[in-house]
């Protein structure tokens, strides 16, 4: 049976909603899950206009989803109305209250269908955080909001492109901040859960490698402890409990062997450690233009309740509104979560 995925279309004075119904309108995607849009009416409408293609919005309600997915027809793109929006007076590219708190109902939507088994994962269009605070929710992104809704503490962000995996210790905080957070027990329970997620991606003996924190992982103490007093110990905890943890390795070649095949996942320390050689490996960008000609990555939220990728971009205020945006990363992020439904339920 495929599994049921629900996309939060994000801001829609973003590109969230055009790269949704660009990603569903793809019917690779229907042999490997059964997607419908989680969103509003009038915003999809919108989105549609722009980009043009021959399909059809279908409201669908959610207490007899899975039978109406199954009588669709080829040309039916499917949406759960929230109905918050009366006309679409709303600018693309442009920060406003109304549409942060529009994206943020779509999430604590989805987040609410999945914990009651309605689907079988979640897949989230980008959000501005600027909208999303501007309207009164203080969140600094779909992690914090997905893990508050769900009651988790031990949670953390993974990427992923086809050539490289990445999980995150720190993500959201300041240099200063990651310093303090740095610690043995934070980073073991890191390591667990890249071990649990790439279970469920099908890996059935994960190497992981665990990047060190300092230069050269602190050159024997010359350049920082952090690896000798919290690094170490939680790799050798890990190891005890029959997890393939190799490391500390230096920050500058641990990304390097993991596309050579030495890892599966690299646990980074913070934030900018992961995320730029992650989307080295999977954005390009036309000189010429400054657009982007490839935008491949998912973002998944690991330790959770229920399943969760994402695209691994933001609004694309730039380019919303135009019908140029790049649905890869959405499609990335479908066919992960696909992935790790089915595997979750196999392991269940």
């Amino acid at each position: 049976m495929k599994p049921i995925l629900g996309i939060t279309i994000g801001d829609p004075a973003g590109i969230g909603p055009e790269i949704t119904l660009k990603a569903m309108a793809c019917q690779e995607i229907w042999k490997m899950c059964s997607p419908v849009a989680v969103g509003d009416k009038k915003v999809l409408e919108k989105a549609l206009k722009i980009i043009k293609i021959e399909k059809e919005l279908v409201p669908v309600k959610e207490n007899s989803l899975r039978e109406t997915l199954d009588h669709l027809g080829k040309d039916a793109l499917p949406y759960i109305d929230m109905e918050l929006f009366k006309t679409a007076d709303w600018q693309f590219g442009k920060v406003d209250a109304r549409c942060g708190d529009a994206g943020f109902q779509f999430i604590k939507k989805g987040i609410i269908l999945a914990m009651d088994g309605v689907l079988d994962g979640v897949v989230t269009g980008p959000i501005n955080k600027e909208a999303l605070n501007l309207a009164g929710h203080h969140f600094s992104g779909h992690t914090e909001i997905f893990a508050h809704y769900t009651g988790t503490k031990a949670y953390r962000m993974v990427l992923t492109s086809d050539k490289l995996r990445v999980i995150h210790v720190t993500t959201h905080a300041s240099i200063r901040r990651v310093c303090d957070m740095i610690k043995k027990d934070r980073i073991y329970d890191t390591i667990c859960l890249a071990d649990e997620t790439l279970r469920l991606m099908g890996i059935d003996s994960p190497r992981i490698g665990v990047a060190g924190f300092n230069p050269h992982c602190s050159e024997g103490g010359l350049f920082g402890d952090e690896e000798a007093l919290e690094i170490i110990p939680a790799i050798e905890a890990a190891e005890k409990a029959g997890i393939k943890a190799i490391g500390p390795v230096s920050p500058d070649t641990v990304f390097v062997k993991a596309l050579g095949g030495a890892f599966d996942m690299v646990v980074a320390m913070y934030h900018d450690q992961g995320h730029i050689p992650l989307k080295l490996c999977g954005f390009r960008m036309d000189p010429e233009t400054g657009a982007f000609t490839s935008m491949s990555g998912v973002n998944c939220t690991v330790g959770l309740p229920i399943i969760r990728t994402s695209v691994d971009h933001g609004t694309a205020f730039e380019v919303a509104g135009t019908g140029k945006a790049n649905e890869e990363s959405m499609l990335d992020a479908l066919h992960m979560a696909a992935i790790m439904a089915r595997g979750r339920e196999k392991r269940q």
